[in-house]
């Protein structure tokens, strides 16, 4: 498996990437109405470029189909699995050879009516006794929406139970703006 992580969101020229990329994810990209969403679009997309060429010497811009859920895969490669996400902070791309699921959140504010709404009863005992609430929450949050992504059902799971440590291998890098998991089965 292969993950990419790269914060470069203000470091290109978002023309020239924009005509670097598939008319697909171009299209994709300028749906987004403010600069900031476009241009992590495009980052992540050109994360998922440079793992193709250095994994598997893929040099063609990737096209991709949807499942029922939205769930991409690219045209041409059943064997190819991967996952893109982004923050206001980065974006990262997991590839791998089995379903792969990854998350990143910002950092942000707790919210108890949230953390009630999407967790169980052990995950908040979790989260309020932890020294950092707001990071013990993302942490979990990245976790259950990497293993909805893998998965492939986005987030129509129930969120209290989706976390399973016996089926799910979750590996979660904490940085001090944001956090990201990947998910794959055991």
């Amino acid at each position: 498996m292969i993950t990419l992580l790269s914060e470069k969101i203000w470091k290109f020229d978002l023309e020239a990437a924009l005509k670097e990329i598939s008319e697909q994810r171009r299209e994709q990209t300028l749906k987004f109405k403010y600069e900031l969403g476009q241009r992590l679009c495009v980052l992540a997309y050109q994360l998922l470029k440079q793992g193709l060429r250095e994994e598997y010497g893929i040099m063609e811009n990737p096209i991709f189909e949807y499942n029922e859920h939205g769930k991409p895969s690219i045209v041409g490669h059943p064997e190819i699995f991967f996952n893109l996400s982004h923050c206001k902070y980065a974006a990262v791309c997991a590839i791998n050879d089995q379903p792969v699921g990854i998350d990143v959140e910002s950092i942000r504010e707790y919210n108890d009516g949230l953390v009630r709404y999407t967790m169980n009863d052990e995950e908040i005992l979790e989260i309020e006794s932890a020294e950092n609430p707001a990071s013990a929450f993302i942490r979990l949050w990245t976790m259950k929406e990497a293993t909805m992504k893998l998965i492939g059902t986005g987030i129509s799971n129930d969120m209290k139970t989706v976390i399973d440590y016996q089926r799910f291998h979750f590996e979660t890098v904490e940085c001090e703006r944001y956090i990201y998991t990947v998910c794959v089965k055991k």
